[in-house]
């Protein structure tokens, strides 16, 4: 698995294999990629900043303050 932020942008990308995809979902803002199979190679969280925000709040503290706390 490979991840890469693109600042300017403001979307991060998870590649998951490098297999060539076919065909994208979308759902809200979160963008999935597939083959033809069916199987995801990629994903795409638009607005990332806003997204990780959003879906921290729902963390449990112990995750919040294990991987998301300043060093």
């Amino acid at each position: 698995m490979k991840l890469k932020y693109y600042d300017e942008d403001d979307i991060l990308v998870i590649k998951t294999s490098d297999e060539m995809f076919d065909y994208a979902e979308m759902a809200d803002n979160v963008v999935v990629h597939y083959t033809k199979s069916g199987k995801p190679t990629r994903i795409e969280i638009l607005e990332a900043s806003k997204f990780f925000d959003k879906e921290s709040k729902t963390l449990p503290k112990r995750i919040k303050e294990e991987f998301f706390t300043p060093a």
